[in-house]
């Protein structure tokens, strides 16, 4: 039978221990005769106080626990439960009696005997092994494993480690945060922040025990290492709470993980201003658009939590970016939006905010490392000393991958191409697409490393797949995370390289790795295919912008133009050379100047004289060409000369003289660029067929 009291569970069925078990136990210790007579004594003076074991787990805390050593007992009977400790192990590691967790977690100087109980002692001991071999160190092991091995085992009222399993140490859990709601918790430990200090380290003991706990098979589940949460987490009224849930469930089905957490922390924060409104909204059936714009107003006075964590709200202290208000602005759009498309009755009816609601985002050309910043980054890359850190950034740069997808690579993720090549296998990430990618045999060697380093764990259910995948990147049982491999590492390494900001921050981000390996691609004359390939784009326009950043047609055009010694001829030809432009227009005209290109040249007209209204644009002053539009003006020229005659034919003489009139301008063009009027270049094939499109006034080179 087994009631259950404030104190907690115990065994009513369950007497005391006779004092010839308990003396025969006492005679398998190396202790001294006078030890083992105090032990009986005590255990004489308990029994006598409380005859059943149900009185002594009925009375008050305190009198149970004791006091702290060296501090008088709050009353003679806290004495007599004190100093029968050693009695009470026993009851529980050999007698069946399991202990109650107020009193395991009160009793704070609770020490087992290790060489009182061989047989636990075994069992502990195989634990410290264990985790020795995951990688933490022994002594320390020891320290920590042993007093929270103990504890387990006397809740459970035995001494076989293997039964300890999660319905144990989620008692353990909840009976730590239950703990601090105690009134004894000042008076045992002297205050509550002392208290919430030391639940801190038994929390953190518990999860290196999970750890191995999990690796050696007696646990179903992998242990999640439990982060302080940085954003607020507000709680709505009991509707809105439910249906938040009810949606992030939802969504689940086709979310990843990190979206998921992402929506709710956007949720959560709206429904605390929800809450803190002068007339609190309590459903979300009630809330309107204003609310939403509101928050949208609420956003651009806010400041961020903390940085450096994966779902950070902004930088500490400083207004949330326009990518952080977009990001929360557009969860709560999206939720209204599924919401009211799903009827569901507890939610929003209409969507509250609108693509035009949302903050814009500059289109930004990718970061990429300059040339002579990742010469120095890899050589302090090369020089960390974690095999961990160095492999993470070295896969980074050189092969592009995201950082999620270097954090969950499989341990088996490397072999090589039949010409001996390294391949990389990443797994699917954000696109949710497997790829095999070449990698440098840099990169190639410091996985084979951290390979070597591994010691047979235990796998772990990726969250994407939900298969059992052996991670690479595993430290001491447990998967590392990207502020680890990442941030952590390129802390070190800028700061070796100098690339740190004046407030000491790393001015490279593992993502800028990715932009450098598309760029080099593209430099290089890479096909759009294999840029997708690589980093694995599902579109070619987001392949494209690695495109247009290293087109070498476009920086021929401006050396062309703006380089120094470039032939150029045009009106505007003389103000260029004789730098009669000032500095701001040339500044604007080396900014545009891929804007303003024409049919035969660029139009270098600024914006303080307004748009343009000539069509003659080949007499404008402010038109410029060179020689790459020689061919062109060629082509064109030829055009010119069949108008004039077919102009002839029909009769039209002021069409004669206008087509005349653009012919010696072209002419005076190719002169101005010393390019020859006529050259080798073939008739274009349809020569025809311009003619046609000059008399309907469509560009005629439009179709050739």
């Amino acid at each position: 039978m087994t009631l259950t009291a404030a104190a907690g569970p115990f065994r009513v069925s369950v007497g005391h221990a006779s004092e010839s078990s308990y003396a025969a136990y006492l005679d398998t210790l190396p202790v001294r005769p006078q030890w083992r007579a105090t032990q009986l004594a005590r255990r004489g003076r308990f029994v006598l106080r409380w005859p059943s074991l149900q009185a002594w787990f009925a009375e008050p805390l305190m009198v149970r626990v004791g006091c702290w050593p060296g501090r008088a007992f709050v009353s003679p009977a806290a004495g007599v439960s004190f100093r029968a400790r050693s009695y009470l192990t026993f009851l529980a590691l050999h007698h069946g009696v399991a202990m109650d967790w107020p009193w395991l977690i009160g009793s704070a100087t609770l020490t087992v005997a290790r060489s009182a109980h061989s047989g636990f002692t075994a069992g502990v001991g195989g634990l410290v092994d264990e985790a020795t071999v995951l990688g933490y160190q022994q002594t320390r092991s020891e320290a920590v494993l042993w007093p929270i091995a103990a504890r387990l085992a006397l809740s459970l009222g035995s001494h076989d480690v293997g039964r300890l399993g999660e319905e144990a140490l989620a008692g353990y859990a909840l009976a730590l945060t239950a703990f601090a709601d105690q009134p004894e918790v000042a008076e045992l430990f002297g205050s509550a922040d002392a208290f919430a200090a030391r639940s801190r380290l038994f929390a953190g003991h518990l999860h290196r025990l999970r750890v191995v706990l999990y690796h050696r098979g007696q646990l179903a589940q992998a242990p999640l290492l439990v982060k302080p949460r940085y954003a607020q987490r507000h709680v709505g009224s009991v509707p809105m709470e439910a249906a938040v849930v009810r949606y992030l469930a939802a969504r689940k089905l086709d979310a990843r993980p990190s979206t998921l957490a992402k929506l709710e922390i956007a949720l959560r924060r709206f429904m605390g201003f929800l809450a803190g409104l002068p007339t609190p909204v309590a459903s979300w059936s009630a809330v309107t658009r204003e609310d939403a714009l509101g928050f949208a107003a609420h956003l651009d006075q806010t400041t961020g939590y903390r940085s450096g964590h994966p779902l950070r709200v902004g930088q500490a202290g400083q207004p949330l970016s326009v990518l952080t208000k977009r990001s929360l602005l557009s969860a709560v759009s999206v939720f209204a939006t599924d919401v009211a498309g799903w009827g569901w009755p507890d939610g929003p009816t209409r969507p509250l905010l609108g693509s035009g609601d949302l903050p814009k985002m500059p289109r930004r050309v990718p970061r990429y490392i300059p040339a002579h910043e990742l010469d120095r980054l890899l050589t302090a890359i090369r020089g960390l000393t974690d095999p961990y850190h160095r492999a993470a950034l070295l896969i980074a740069r050189w092969s592009g991958a995201r950082r999620d997808e270097i954090r969950r690579l499989d341990i088996d993720c490397l072999d090589s191409y039949p010409d001996g090549t390294p391949r990389l296998r990443l797994p699917a990430g954000k696109t949710r697409r497997e790829r095999m990618i070449p990698v440098h045999p840099e990169a190639a060697e410091a996985i084979t490393a951290v390979q070597a380093d591994r010691h047979g764990e235990r796998g772990f259910h990726d969250e994407l797949s939900g298969t059992l995948t052996r991670r690479l990147f595993v430290h001491k049982g447990r998967p590392c995370s990207s502020y680890y491999l990442f941030d952590v590492s390129l802390a070190a390494a800028c700061g070796a390289a100098g690339l740190v900001t004046a407030n000491g921050r790393p001015t490279v981000t593992a993502h800028r790795f990715r932009h450098t390996v598309g760029t080099e691609l593209a430099d290089k004359g890479a096909r759009l295919h294999t840029i997708m390939a690589v980093l694995g784009h599902t579109s070619p326009g987001m392949s494209m912008v690695y495109a247009q950043i290293s087109d070498p047609e476009v920086l021929r055009d401006y050396k062309a133009v703006l380089g120094p010694g470039a032939v150029i001829a045009g009106p505007a030809a003389e103000s260029l050379r004789d730098g009669r432009i000032g500095a701001e227009a040339v500044d604007w005209l080396t900014t545009n100047f891929l804007k303003t290109e024409l049919e035969l040249g660029h139009c270098l007209r600024l914006p303080a004289e307004g748009p343009c209204e000539c069509d003659l644009y080949l007499s404008c002053a402010k038109f410029v060409t060179t020689p790459h539009y020689a061919r062109r003006l060629r082509d064109r020229h030829r055009v010119e000369q069949t108008l004039i005659d077919d102009a002839r034919q029909r009769g039209w003489e002021r069409e004669v003289q206008r087509h005349q009139a653009i012919a010696g301008r072209i002419q005076t063009l190719l002169t101005e660029l010393d390019e020859p009027l006529h050259n080798t270049d073939p008739t274009p094939a349809c020569a025809e067929s311009q003619i046609t499109h000059a008399r309907t006034n469509v560009d005629p080179f439009q179709e050739c």
